[in-house]
Order: C-alpha cells, then structure tokens, then sequence
C-alpha cells in the first residue's frame, strides 16, 4: 500500500513538472516564436519550432532567458513538418561545410531531427555554418570527428546508436521525466555506503544515498589471481531497482567492469560518463567477454548486456552541469588520468552539500594529458584515491622515467635483445609510445621497430577521434595531421605468428595485459623468458595477487600453458625492470599537493582506492600537527573499510 501510494505521488509530480515547464516556456517567449512541441530529451528540454532562428539569434539571448526561467538545459529543434527532404539538406551541408574540414558521410535521424556530420576536421567547421544549414533545413547539425584510421569501436557505436533510434529516443524520454520530478521527501540527508575500493585496489564501487535518490560511482571488478571479485551489491543498502543513476569516472575494468552486471541484474537507468569513456568502456567490456571465453570461464555478463549499457548511457563534457536526480546535478571535471577520466562532483540538495569524487587522478601534466583540474564552484567532501600514498611512493617525473626507460632500450638493444612492456590497453601504452616514438626523435635510442598487440591500436584509434582530451601538444599535432600514433615505427600485430615477431631483434614489444593477468603478452613471456638479452620493464601499478606484482616480488620460476594447452614451468632469465614514472596515478607529493591547492579547501577528506597501509599512513599524516601547521589547513579525514557507511549530513 506504501509503495503504491509512493507510486502514485511520483506519477502525479512527472505531471505537475512537465506542466509547470510548459508553461514557463510560453510564458516566456514572444508569440512570434512559432513552438509546435515541448519534450524532454534525457536531462534537456527539447523546443520543436518553425522558426528556430529567432531562439538562437544574439548568441542565443532567447534560450539563456528560457533556461534561466525554467532552471534547466535547453535545446532547439526545427519542426519535423517544415524540414526540407534529406537530398536538399545533403546539398546545403556539401556547400556550406568547407572543404579542408574533409566531409565524409551525412546521417539522418528522422526522430530526432538531428543530421550528423562526419568530417575528418571538425575544428574547421564554423558555428556559423551550422546555424546555416539549421536555419536553412530545420535539420539540428551535429558534427562528428572521422578517426584517420578504422575504428571499429567507433563504427559500432554510431551504427547502434542509428539503429536504436525510436529506442534511445523513448529511453531519454523516460529519463527526462524522471530526473525532473518534483521530489517527494526533503533533502535532509545524505550518506555514502562504500561497496568497493575501501582500503583496497579494484573494484572500485560508492554508493550516494539521499531520501530521494540513489547514486552509484564507479562499478568496477578487482583482478587477482583467482578471478575477479565483484563490488558488494549484495549489501542491504544496494538495490539494483532503487538505482537512480550511475556515474562512471574512467574506462578502466576495476571502475567500469561490473557495469554490465547490473543490466544483467535488471538496472534500466541512466549511465554518465564522458564520450572517450563510453569508446573505450565498450572495448574493454566486450574484450573482457571475449578472454573469459577463450579461457573456458563462465563471463559475468553478455555482449548484450554491453549493448545494454550503451544504449543508456548518456555523454557529458567537462564542466557541462546536468541534473541526474530530483535535487542533485552532477558536472564532470578533469582527472588527467587516461582519455576522457573524469572527477565527479555531485551538488545534492539547494547548496545541501557537495562532493568531489576524484576516481584516478593524476596531478600533474604529461605528455598525453593536461592535469587534474582542481578548483570547484563549491566542496565540502572530497573523496580521494590513495593508491601511492606512502611517504616512499614518490616517482620520478615523467622525463626521467623516460629517460630511464630510454636507457633500458638503448642497452637492450646493443645486446640484440627484446624490450617487452606489459602494458595496459587504456593509457599507458599511449604514454609509453610517446615516450618511445620522442626518444627516436631525439636520437637517443636507435629507430626501432615497435610491434603492438592486444587492443592498444583500436585504443589508439579512440585517442585519435577524441583530440580535444588530449594535452595541447598532442592536439595540436592531430589538428595539423602530424598524428604520433600512426608513426611508421608503429607495427600492429594482426595475423603474424608471435614467433616471428621475436625473431626481429632487436625490437620493443607492447603488449596486454599490463598487470600479467592474461592478453597476448604471457604468451611474449614464455617465449623470452629464458633470454638473458631481453629486458621486462613494468610500467603500470601492479595490484597485489597478480603474477606482476609476484615477479616485481623476486618471483622467478613461472608456469605457462604452451600453444598445446599444457602446463610448463620456466625460469625466467630477462632483465627485468619497475620505470614508474609513466603512472596515470598521483603520487604522495601530487596527491597533497592537490588537497593543499583544491579550491575551495574540504571540510572532509575521505581516503580511498589504497592498500590498508599506505591508507593509513596518509590519513596519519593529513591529520597530524605537523601537516595542519605546514600547509595552513584543516579537515576531518576519514577511511572507510568497505561494507562502511558515512552520514555527511
């Protein structure tokens, strides 16, 4: 009776709000505007009109003015009975698109009103030329970025998203109306229940709870050497039907890999993440499918499953503020982490309280990504990972970790040898082919070849497609078409027996995974493993369990399956080597120094995302006398175990 009662109330305010916004809209607008229909397009409010250009006139005046009004975002539509036909509309964007922006292909979606545009320049393409060809065929333009090489995560990404029209169209429908109901119980309450990621590495999982809402951050697994272990959903404060949202920081599979599980679970909801996120998400979610399959395990979830999660996602820039919840608007931050990781901030209730959430963050500029950002319209909880917060987890700078890796592959390769680096699809390896591809420029190794296997290429793909997330170097030498990734240095692997490839020394090899827990690099390892004139070089944090961290450890004998499928031990004879300064983490000098300089500073820091003892360590350490009196600055630092809950208000 209490459900079915909630039930009706929350019916009854999706009404009164979509009435109430109507009504401010035409309230609002001259009666010259020509509005035919008010939607709700996921969190914006979509305005179908005749006359599109009296909205959008004096840089929009018209629609600042309405979203102000209404206190939501806006977007205008042309009037579906007054487009022109597609053919004429392809012939106004073929003469109205400039030719050095490279058009390639023009998408229709009748439903929407949306024409996409794909070009290999988007940056060429003027603002004025898209008010053009929308005031001229009621078409909404939307430009996308041709990848200068084949990106089949790409391609599949947009052609699922133009075959599910009608049904990404009903979802954000839905969505809207949801995320704009008038809330039924005040905002007086909010706490975080930490289901993963809680004096741990992996699977990283924080559960937000409002008497309205429920908001889950991250949905990650935890790779060890006896599987995976899941976040606890099983708590009594997880509900999959009571989910509100899901906010994902970054594509990586201890953040992102139990996602699926909830579609598997029945989740229907909305899923926030950046677009370089949702690429790269889907790659490592299916390749995940795929290895658990090859290895005759039983996958958590289906590619479906993947779809699923697709199909509900919703894509949000930095800095761009959207309601997820009755009362709580989520804006994505820089995390300067890998492609498109984002920090979270979460404004919960009328200035109640706000929370930054950092997932991974890397304070610092290299040569692939701008650093974290750090100053926040308003926080009072900052959430922080601690991965390396030790007092002796201080890295090198990114120039002497190259410099060191420099000297590792110069040495390698004077002993006709094989430089082998796991590497983790998503970052690293972008990181340390830039780094390989600079110290050939420089001349101080040798112009090798560089053979990369196990998704790095597709990867990279994605890194291409998505310049404007990248550092400004890096951009810029996209823009001009001086893209690194597609040095002639760079081999992929496609086809060519393994065996081959190590016959070609001397040479460097990148490959998955990077923390040895499977991808084509074991099989690199057992055929290297017994030469003395080949090199490992670890490059990436490598999580307590795993066969990397063993070796790092003074492991040295090692069981491998051979092609046959039979067990075979070796004693490996390579030289192997930790560079670390190529980390997407902070470490213990970047991690304070962006606690120290975070505008505005936290009342509360919550500890995360570290083993117990370098977690300990830090938060000792954040509330000593000696750090209050250093740095000027005080705050309750606290660091939950996991299964933990924290009332912030």
């Amino acid at each position: 009776m209490a459900k079915s009662l909630f039930q009706v109330k929350f019916l009854e305010s999706i009404v009164a709000v979509a009435r109430e916004i109507r009504e401010a809209i035409f309230s609002t607008v001259p009666r010259d505007t020509e509005i035919t229909k008010v939607d709700f397009e996921g969190p914006k409010v979509a305005i179908y009109t005749r006359r599109p250009q009296v909205f959008l006139e004096n840089d929009g005046e018209l629609v600042k003015k309405i979203a102000k009004t209404i206190k939501k975002r806006v977007i205008i539509r042309g009037d579906p009975e007054k487009r022109k036909s597609e053919k004429e509309t392809e012939e106004v964007i073929e003469k109205l698109i400039p030719e050095e922006a490279g058009l390639k292909n023009v998408y229709f979606n009748d439903i929407t009103g949306e024409v996409e545009i794909e070009v290999l320049f988007p940056e060429k393409v003027t603002q004025d030329a898209l008010n053009a060809i929308f005031f001229e065929t009621l078409w909404t333009p939307r430009v996308l970025r041709r990848p200068p090489v084949h990106s089949r995560t790409v391609k599949e990404i947009r052609d699922l998203y133009r075959a599910s029209k009608q049904e990404r169209i009903d979802f954000l429908k839905k969505l809207g109306y949801k995320v704009y109901r008038k809330p039924i119980f005040p905002t007086q309450m909010v706490r975080i229940v930490s289901l993963g990621a809680a004096r741990e590495v992996g699977r990283s999982a924080i559960l937000v709870q409002t008497p309205e809402a429920n908001i889950l951050m991250d949905a990650g697994l935890k790779p060890t050497g006896n599987g995976d272990e899941l976040p606890l959903f099983d708590l009594p404060e997880f509900d999959v039907d009571d989910l509100d949202a899901v906010v994902i920081t970054h594509a990586h599979l201890d953040h992102i890999g139990a996602l699926p599980v909830l579609f598997k679970h029945g989740y229907k909801g909305p899923v926030y993440m950046t677009e370089p996120t949702l690429h790269l998400a889907k790659l490592l979610l299916e390749d995940y499918v795929k290895v658990s399959e090859r290895e005759g395990k039983d996958p958590l979830y289906s590619m479906r499953d993947v779809n699923s999660f697709i199909l509900n996602t919703y894509t949000l820039t930095y800095g761009e503020v959207t309601d997820i919840a009755p009362e709580i608007r989520l804006t994505f931050y820089r995390a300067g982490h890998i492609l498109g990781s984002a920090m979270i901030h979460l404004h919960i209730g009328d200035g109640l309280i706000n929370i930054v959430y950092t997932g991974d963050v890397k304070y610092a500029r290299t040569m692939l990504l701008d650093p974290a950002y750090n100053k926040f319209p308003r926080a009072e909880v900052l959430i922080i990972e601690s991965t390396y917060g030790s007092k002796t987890d201080v890295l090198p700078s990114e120039d002497d970790a190259k410099l060191e890796l420099g000297k590792i592959v110069l040495e390698t390769a004077q002993r006709n040898g094989i430089v082998l680096i796991p590497v983790l699809a998503v970052g690293r390896a972008q990181e340390v082919l830039l780094a390989l591809l600079d110290l050939m420029k420089k001349q101080a190794i040798p112009q090798l070849p560089i053979f990369i296997e196990g998704m790095i290429d597709e990867v990279s793909a994605v890194h291409m497609t998505f310049p404007e997330y990248l550092s400004a170097t890096i951009r810029g030498m996209i823009y001009n078409d001086e893209n690194p990734f597609t040095s002639e240095n760079i081999h992929v692997i496609r086809g060519e027996a393994r065996e081959d490839v190590i016959e070609k020394k001397p040479a460097i090899i990148l490959a998955t995974s990077g923390m040895l827990t499977g991808g084509p690099v074991l099989d690199y390892l057992r055929m290297l493993a017994d030469d003395e004139n080949s090199s490992l070089v670890f490059v990436s944090y490598q999580v307590e369990g795993t066969l990397g961290r063993k070796i790092l450890g003074g492991l040295r004998k090692i069981t491998f399956s051979d092609p046959s499928g039979k067990a075979i031990t070796k004693d490996l004879k390579m030289q192997v080597y930790r560079v670390e300064g190529f980390s997407g983490h902070s470490d213990r000098r970047q991690l304070e120094a962006f606690i120290r300089r975070m505008e505005p500073t936290p009342k509360t820091v919550i500890l995360n995302h570290g083993e117990t003892s370098k977690i300990d360590e830090f938060m000792r350490y954040l509330g000593s006398e000696w750090f209050k009196k250093k740095s000027g600055l005080s705050f309750e630092v606290r660091a939950p175990q996991n299964a933990e809950s924290i009332r912030l208000v």
